[in-house]
């Protein structure tokens, strides 16, 4: 619906928060943050969609962190295991794999009953590609759904690409299934919302980057 939108013309505000398709029609799809294909295997039949901002649950209401993540690696999965439930940061320098661990990680939940989520921001057409490609020759796509705000898209859009991962994954989370997902990368992220912020005329803090960056 937004794809034919252009520089002066005029639209209505709906009052809503942007909202995206979710449910298992997604896994084994790749598509953009506002939940539409891009993978040219024809449309998705969504039966729900869900807004991509919602209040999280209290700290009273959710489960303890007590069922492990496995990673398929060794070292993480016994000396730094990750929880269901857990947030983990996967930090280093450049080419040294990050990217490598996150997708084994996303193969491995193969038969593992876990729902993945894969985010891509910002990053290039052809690198998104590979990705899609390897979880493909390894099984794992079928269980997998891949979110693309590539370099070409709009400051908007990437920005908004990790809430539309969020509210996927929070589909199965809300049906007491586990869902993985990963977000490559967020500091793109960061700077696509600093672009917004700087052209909305916020205040800019440590490298031009809005306050609560």
């Amino acid at each position: 619906p937004y794809a034919n939108l252009k520089e002066g013309m005029k639209v209505t505000g709906t009052g809503r928060i942007l909202e995206v398709p979710v449910g298992p029609e997604l896994l084994g799809r790749v598509v953009n943050t506002l939940g539409e294909p891009i993978d040219g295997k024809g449309p998705i039949e969504a039966k729900l969609s869900s807004p991509i901002e919602v209040i999280a649950p209290g700290v009273i209401a959710r489960k303890s962190v007590d069922q492990p993540v496995q990673t398929g690696y060794k070292a993480v999965d016994s000396m730094i295991p990750i929880g269901r439930g857990q947030r983990e940061l996967i930090i280093g320098d450049r080419q040294i794999g990050k990217t490598a661990l996150a997708i084994d990680s996303i193969i491995n939940q193969r038969d593992s009953g876990i729902f993945s989520i894969y985010v891509a921001i910002g990053q290039k057409a052809s690198t998104i590609a590979n990705v899609v490609r390897k979880l493909e020759e390894h099984g794992a796509l079928a269980n997998t759904i891949v979110v693309v705000a590539s370099a070409s898209e709009s400051a908007a859009l990437q920005y908004l690409a990790p809430y539309a991962g969020c509210a996927m994954g929070e589909y199965f989370r809300d049906r007491g299934e586990d869902a993985l997902i990963v977000y490559d990368d967020l500091s793109k992220q960061a700077v696509a919302y600093r672009q917004i912020s700087l052209l909305l005329k916020r205040p800019p803090g440590r490298e031009a980057y809005p306050g609560d960056v």
